[in-house]
C-alpha cells in the first residue's frame, strides 16, 4: 500500500486505536475526527448527531474509515439508548457520506462500519454477503447504517460495508467481559450454548480493514469474520482450555435477560457467517480458528 492521507472516526475505540497505530507505523497521514475540541494536530471536530463536520480537514484525504458508534453492550437497551445506538451510527455515517459527496475531489474509498447483526438469527444456516437482512433491532439498525452511505456511492466513491463479527480481544468489546469472567473462575456457556458465534481476532480485523483500503475491486458488503465460526459452547471450551480456568457456571436465558434486558436475545441468537468476499479477494487470516484467536488475545 502506498502512503495515503486517511480520515478515521472512532479512532479511540477497540478497533480504531490499533488501526491508527498500525497505519501510522507505515507512514500514513491520519486525520482523526473527534466529538470534542481538537487537542492534537491530527484531530478535527465533528458532531455526528448534529450532522456537522470540519470539511477543511477532508481536503486531500484519499480514504475514509468510519468506526464510530455507541457500544452495543455498554448499557441496557432502553428506548433512549437504542436511539443513541442508531443515531451515533446512521447519522454519523450520513454526515460523512454527504461531506464526501460534496467534495470537488472526493476520496477514492469509504470503508463504513456495519455488523453481522445485519443477518439476524441464522440458526445453523451458513450465510454469506449475498444473504438478505434478518429481523430485529440490530438487523434493522445495520440496514439503515449501510443505506446512509448512499450519497458517497452516488458520487462514485468505492464504498465497502464492513460487517464485523465478535472481535476476540481481552479488553473491551463483547469478548472483554468473557476474559474477565474466566480469569475470575466464573466463566461458562450462555444459554444452551448451541448458538453460533462468528468471531474475528483483533489483528485479523485490523489487517482486513487495511486490505480493503487497497482492494480496488471490492465494494459493497464484506463480512469481517474468521472462516470457522463456532458455537458458544465451543468458544467456551476454548476459553477454558487456553486460559486454564474452569467453565462451571452456565448462564441461563432468564439470568441474561435480567442483566442485559433486550440485548440478551441478541447474545443468545445464532449467526453463522462466512467471509466469502475476503476469501475470494485473496485475504489470508492469521487466526482462522477460535483457539488461535483466543491464544493471541490472552496476551493482549
Amino acid at each position: 500500500m502506498t502512503t495515503m492521507r486517511i480520515a478515521v472516526t472512532g479512532s479511540s475505540g477497540l478497533i480504531g486505536s490499533p488501526l491508527v497505530r498500525s497505519l501510522r507505523a507505515d507512514g500514513h497521514e491520519l486525520v482523526r475526527f473527534v466529538r470534542r475540541a481538537p487537542k492534537a494536530a491530527d484531530e478535527a471536530r465533528w458532531d455526528p448527531v448534529a450532522g456537522t463536520l470540519d470539511t477543511d480537514a477532508l481536503l486531500g484525504v484519499e480514504a475514509v474509515v468510519s468506526l464510530a458508534g455507541a457500544g452495543v453492550g455498554d448499557h441496557r437497551w432502553t428506548k433512549s439508548y437504542k436511539r443513541e445506538l442508531r443515531d451515533s451510527r446512521v447519522l454519523g455515517t450520513a454526515t460523512l457520506a454527504r461531506a464526501i459527496a460534496a467534495m470537488e475531489r472526493p476520496p477514492s474509498v469509504f470503508l463504513s462500519g456495519s455488523a453481522v447483526g445485519y443477518y439476524g438469527d441464522t440458526g445453523d444456516r451458513l450465510v454469506t454477503e449475498t444473504a438478505p437482512a434478518g429481523s430485529g433491532f440490530l438487523a434493522e439498525l445495520c440496514v439503515e447504517w449501510e443505506a446512509a452511505t448512499a450519497p458517497a456511492e452516488e458520487a462514485g466513491v468505492r464504498v465497502a460495508h464492513m460487517r464485523t463479527g465478535l472481535v476476540v480481544a481481552s479488553k473491551g468489546g463483547a469478548w472483554g467481559p468473557l476474559f474477565r469472567a474466566f480469569r475470575f473462575g466464573v466463566g461458562g456457556r450462555m444459554g444452551n450454548g448451541r448458538q453460533y458465534w462468528s468471531f474475528i481476532s483483533l489483528r485479523d480485523e485490523i489487517n482486513a480493514i487495511r486490505f480493503l483500503l487497497d482492494a480496488d475491486a471490492v465494494r459493497g458488503p464484506v463480512n469481517l469474520t474468521a472462516p470457522n465460526p463456532v458455537t458458544n459452547a465451543e468458544a467456551t471450551k476454548a476459553m477454558s482450555r487456553l486460559l486454564r480456568r474452569p467453565a462451571l457456571f452456565p448462564v441461563p436465558r432468564p439470568a441474561l435477560r435480567a442483566v442485559l434486558g433486550e440485548f440478551a436475545d441478541d447474545v443468545l441468537s445464532s449467526q453463522r457467517v462466512a467471509p466469502r468476499v475476503l476469501e475470494k479477494s485473496g485475504f489470508v487470516f492469521a487466526h482462522p480458528t477460535i483457539d488461535l484467536a483466543v491464544a493471541v488475545a490472552r496476551h493482549g
